[in-house]
């Protein structure tokens, strides 16, 4: 939605999705760089500024594009009408900047939409237990499609975004990477949640836990380019349907699904924390409370003193804060200094084969090892294995991966 030509063109794809004969309701992000624009404008006027005022200013960028999609697609001879989050409503829940969609009323959006008419609703927003304005933080466009296309049983729910689908990693970084027909809800979230763009993270787990499956596909399409069910985008759904399509021979079952990096970590060092119970919960209680998500814990073997080092990551913009709030609490917590490194990457390996193959996190070990890259931690899940790295050693580990799990498309078939 980057201007009146981008604007025209998602709005020939609505079209012609109707034209297929679908009803149709479409969720809508603001112009590029127009949040950021306004989010300068609240911080201009208020460097403390006022939350719920900050959801006002903010969201009108997602108003101003569902009304001219609106009066667009009203050129092209469809009836199209505007829903602002308040009017169908969409309420939500938690603090502004960063609400929660707590329910969706689709009675008069599906009322509409069955008379014929293309929805059109600003994403990003919603309305609070008081009556005012909230926002769901950055990227939450893609989380109210989710609830929208739950809230009215939509059959698929299509994010149009700058990449045609999810591939096997970055193709910016491995040009051998190769676009996934279909990914698991569990892998996805996975995903993005280690620094795989593709979606939100919360949209991601919003579409498991009410089973709507989602569909990757590219806005960058020219004007006479096939309807969204024609195109080979990526499809987001559960195991069950991975496993049908395995069964089918749609679907090639690989271990590994994807690798992904992440260059917003920081790594904090604790050094000399006494090595007693209640220690550990006095250094992560204040960054819990202060919503700074931590990662890659650890704390090495305890010293003969009754000592022990604790080293965890946090996003690169919490730094600060994290590191104030602890030496806020050095009294409680007892270390001796902190020690902080920004220069660090998080490279991560994801796939459901993990569930039932030993040997992924060996195999990562050691071609890292065989490449002279050093791993300063480690975390995994039951389909993810992440590592933290220097971040100069980035793209050479993710390519090493890449090629380690046999994720390289061939060149024939590129």
């Amino acid at each position: 939605m980057a201007g009146t030509e981008r604007i025209r063109r998602v709005a020939n794809i609505v079209r012609k999705q109707q034209a297929a004969g679908h009803e149709v309701a479409v969720v809508v992000s603001a112009m590029a760089g127009e949040t950021d624009r306004l989010v300068n404008f609240c911080r201009e006027a208020n460097a403390l500024y006022d939350p719920a005022e900050y959801d006002v200013v903010v969201a009108s960028g997602e108003q101003v594009t569902s009304g001219l999609l609106a009066l667009t697609l009203q050129s092209l001879g469809c009836k199209a009408r505007s829903w602002l989050g308040w009017q169908l409503p969409v309420r939500t829940v938690e603090a502004h900047a960063k609400a929660r969609i707590d329910a969706i009323d689709p009675e008069a959006l599906m009322s509409s939409m069955a008379a014929g008419e293309i929805a059109v609703i600003p994403g990003f927003q919603g309305i609070g237990d008081d009556g005012r304005l909230t926002t769901l933080g950055r990227g939450g466009s893609d989380t109210s499609a989710v609830a929208v296309a739950a809230a009215v049983g939509a059959d698929r729910c299509d994010i149009y975004t700058d990449v045609d689908g999810v591939y096997t990693t970055d193709p910016r970084i491995v040009a051998k990477a190769r676009k996934l027909k279909a990914v698991t809800y569990e892998e996805m979230l996975e995903l993005a949640s280690v620094g795989a763009k593709v979606l939100q993270t919360r949209s991601v787990g919003l579409a498991m836990k009410e089973d709507v499956r989602l569909q990757v596909l590219s806005s960058f399409i020219g004007d006479d380019a096939a309807a969204a069910d024609d195109i080979p985008g990526t499809m987001i759904v559960s195991e069950e349907e991975m496993n049908q399509l395995v069964e089918k021979g749609d679907m090639e079952r690989q271990l590994v699904t994807g690798i992904a990096h992440d260059k917003n970590e920081a790594k904090v060092i604790l050094t000399r924390v006494p090595d007693k119970p209640g220690a550990v919960a006095f250094i992560f209680e204040p960054l819990a409370q202060a919503s700074i998500n931590v990662d890659m814990i650890i704390q090495n073997v305890g010293r003969d003193k009754g000592e022990t080092d604790v080293t965890f990551t946090v996003p690169q913009a919490d730094l600060a804060r994290a590191q104030a709030l602890l030496e806020d609490r050095r009294g409680d917590i007892g270390f001796n200094r902190i020690i902080t490194d920004s220069k660090i990457a998080k490279i991560s390996v994801v796939g459901v084969g993990m569930k039932s193959h030993a040997g992924v996190a060996a195999t990562m070990f050691r071609s890292l090892s065989d490449r002279g890259i050093n791993i300063q931690a480690i975390s995994t899940s039951e389909i993810k294995v992440s590592v933290m790295i220097d971040e100069d050693e980035t793209e050479l580990a993710v390519r090493v991966l890449h090629t380690a799990y046999g994720l390289d498309v061939d060149d024939e078939a590129a």
